[in-house]
């Protein structure tokens, strides 16, 4: 990371799991950045009477991670309704990117390679003035990969909400209203394009502009779909999500995603971007099989679908 910039802001948004939000500031807090990195903490109201007592517990776990000095510095914002996980991630790292001009981001459910925010810092600083890169990801999802991928990282048109940074100038004048989705419902070039990135994106988008689903993220791929840009990701993962046990909302029982965190490469170099259409290829069919709806659809069953 080149040392005319300081680390980018963490932040990190908190619900009800009080075990899983434990494990992700523990891995955290043994990144090698972690004590020049600023920690931002969005903790989420409890909806109602059966959430209150995990809230609570939350919130004492994180007023706790200040006193560690584990971090930079600690602020800790804490919801006093519950505004949900769209609306508070849309407005937590709004928030921060008023006053940074990139972030990094994290959710109670994922756990971090202590590479995690090295990679993440220098990738934010390698791709900062180019436009054609989207976002980084820290996760990433296991699919195979040429034999003879020589890179460290690749890149595909989807963007992650698990463990990701993005820039000031990529976030601001984002529709979060979709208002061209009238058009983009019955365009079939425009729902191809969005497709790149996994089968599931066009008919994602569709549930959410339907009211079915509660999603920033597939609003958040949209424009970038628009800007025909690009999400890095690294070739071994340095975050593993451990929220795929039913436990949260938005999670399911699925092991279709399930990693192991490696490290980074000791000599790795970030390459220019490129696109290689075997990794494509690999990344968008791990999304959106039918494999996976039917995972989907039987973990909703199970647990009924209550939008967060």
């Amino acid at each position: 990371m080149s040392a005319m910039h300081s680390p980018a802001p963490i932040v990190v948004f908190v619900y009800n799991r009080p075990v899983h939000t434990a494990e992700m500031i523990e891995s955290l807090a043994k990144n090698t950045m972690a004590r020049q990195s600023d920690l931002l903490i969005f903790s989420d109201a409890e909806k109602g009477d059966a959430d209150r007592q995990a809230v609570t517990r939350v919130r004492e776990t994180v007023a706790r991670v200040s006193e560690r000095g584990d971090f930079r510095s600690v602020r800790i914002f804490g919801a006093r309704q519950h505004r949900g996980l769209a609306r508070s991630v849309i407005s937590g790292v709004s928030q921060v990117l008023d006053e940074y001009d990139r972030v990094i981001v994290l959710e109670d459910d994922l756990v971090t390679s202590p590479d995690f925010l090295s990679f993440m810092n220098d990738a934010l600083e390698r791709y900062r003035l180019n436009l054609r890169v989207w976002s980084i990801s820290g996760y990433s999802p296991p699919i195979a990969l040429p034999a003879d991928y020589a890179e460290s990282v690749y890149f595909t048109y989807r963007g992650s909400s698990w463990g990701y940074g993005t820039w000031k100038n990529r976030w601001a004048g984002i529709d979060w209203s979709v208002s061209d989705y009238h058009s983009f419902r019955t365009n079939r070039g425009a729902r191809s394009r969005l497709n790149r990135g996994g089968r599931d994106m066009a008919q994602m988008l569709d549930r959410q502009m339907e009211g079915a689903i509660d999603s920033w993220a597939i609003r958040w791929c949209y424009a970038q779909s628009k800007q025909d840009a690009l999400t890095v990701y690294p070739v071994q993962s340095l975050v593993r999500n451990i929220g795929l046990d039913g436990s949260g909302t938005h999670s399911g029982f699925a092991t279709h995603f399930s990693v192991n965190v490696g490290q980074r490469p000791a000599k790795e170099e970030l390459c220019d971007p490129f696109l290689d259409k075997r990794a494509l290829t690999s990344f968008r069919d791990r999304y959106g099989t039918a494999i996976d709806h039917l995972r989907i659809s039987v973990s909703r069953l199970l647990r009924g679908f209550v939008a967060r």
